[in-house]
């Protein structure tokens, strides 16, 4: 084995061989997924907020718990 190829192996132990025709399908599925999602992270829109919005502190009644010794 060169060091330029990549070495799959299956579930059950032994090695899967990815021939030819099947590898290029395979690619070209990838490419075409990664075009997708390069093209949905470009048309992602900007959220802004009209408002800023603050933290709001509350009280949660029968929260808060002591240690008993």
């Amino acid at each position: 084995m060169t060091t330029n190829q990549q070495l799959e192996l299956g579930f059950n132990g032994t090695q899967t061989r990815i021939f030819g025709r099947r590898r290029e399908q395979r690619a070209a599925r990838a490419q075409w997924w990664f075009a997708k999602m390069r093209a949905a992270v470009a048309s992602a829109m900007t959220w802004q907020n009209e408002t800023p919005t603050h933290a709001e502190q509350i009280w949660i009644p029968g929260a808060n718990r002591q240690l008993k010794v």
